[in-house]
């Protein structure tokens, strides 16, 4: 399957919805519980961005089978080279490495982008696919938070990863101090 990876348009947040709201409703990725609109997703798209963080799309012959981005690990300043990893895929589309090169490609911008290190919160310890392809691009497992989120009529963990990312934590951090 030859997947294309690009940098999201507006164009793409209809698909983007529709992802995110089936994994809202039947997954457990994301611990919200009900599927935000797509005004929401919209404001949410455009404040990464505007943040200086990638966000990409997984396309193939014009349908998005997927869709990824970094954002702020946490809001204060020493945090700044500190990103969180979030990746998407639509049903149809799931193992057929489209999360392996979303997540690849994810790597390589926040590297060129200067982070130094890359957090993946993955809901649920059941999410071995998840965890499986973080760890076969470089994640190291750091921690589990037992029963943290309720959803599904159960008590879901979060396990924690990390990779360090271009210099990591060798050398004082380029990124400037977002203003504000």
């Amino acid at each position: 399957m030859t997947i294309l990876i690009r940098p999201s348009a507006e164009s793409d947040l209809d698909a983007i919805t529709a992802i995110y709201a089936h994994a809202v409703t039947y997954g457990t990725a994301s611990f919200e519980l009900d599927p935000p609109s797509r005004t929401e997703m919209a404001g949410r798209r455009a404040a990464i961005l505007d943040g200086g963080y990638p966000y990409i799309v997984a396309e193939k012959d014009g349908t998005i089978l997927g869709y990824a981005y970094a954002g702020a690990y946490r809001t204060r300043p020493a945090y700044r080279s500190t990103v969180e990893d979030s990746i998407y895929v639509a049903p149809s589309a799931q193992g057929k490495g489209v999360g392996r090169a979303l997540l690849g490609a994810l790597l390589d911008e926040c590297e060129a982008l200067d982070f130094r290190l890359i957090v993946a919160v993955i809901g649920d310890e059941d999410s071995h696919g998840s965890i499986a392809l973080h760890r076969s691009l470089g994640f190291e497992l750091v921690g589990v938070f037992k029963g943290i989120g309720y959803k599904h009529g159960r008590w879901l963990s979060t396990v924690l990863m990390e990779r360090r990312l271009g210099h990591g934590i060798e050398a004082p951090p380029t990124r400037p101090i977002a203003a504000g």
